[in-house]
């Protein structure tokens, strides 16, 4: 029998942080018919932002993307997620040309001491990432039902 910490633990599991993500953006997916009409729309939070970076530093952040650029990052993304990165590598390098992705590799020394520590560490972050994805997705999906008027519809 499931405890309730047990139940607690399952609902924050990565699997379950990656479905709720996954679920998200196929909302959006399906909710956004007419992708062109995000381009150099700001979602609402950073309208917000960018009032805020005009009496401060003028440094251009990737926050200043319209809802586009969020609805096709957060495309692949889950694509990334559901086909993972060496397909999505092998899409990019068929598109770019195999240079482009190289990278140099880095050793890590004390690898099989720091495996777990390591693990967690990166389990955590991905998990804190996906979450933050995953109400991207969501204020998306809503802010294109305002800007289209049924804002009030599905709630």
């Amino acid at each position: 029998m499931m405890q309730m910490s047990d139940s607690y633990n399952q609902k924050n599991s990565l699997f379950n942080a990656m479905n709720r993500f996954i679920s998200a953006v196929n909302n959006m997916d399906q909710t956004v018919m007419v992708p062109s009409l995000l381009r150099d729309v700001p979602l609402e939070e950073e309208k917000n932002m960018n009032s805020i970076r005009t009496t401060g530093s003028a440094s251009p952040c990737f926050c200043e993307s319209d809802m586009y650029s969020y609805y096709v990052l957060l495309k692949s993304i889950r694509s990334d997620i559901e086909w993972g990165i060496v397909a999505a590598e092998e899409r990019r390098r068929d598109k770019l040309g195999p240079s482009a992705l190289e990278m140099p590799r880095i050793e890590q020394e004390g690898e099989d001491d720091d495996l777990q520590k390591l693990f967690h560490f990166h389990l955590s972050g991905l998990h804190s990432v996906l979450s933050k994805l995953t109400r991207k997705a969501n204020t998306l999906t809503n802010r294109y039902k305002e800007e289209i008027g049924i804002g009030s519809w599905g709630h």
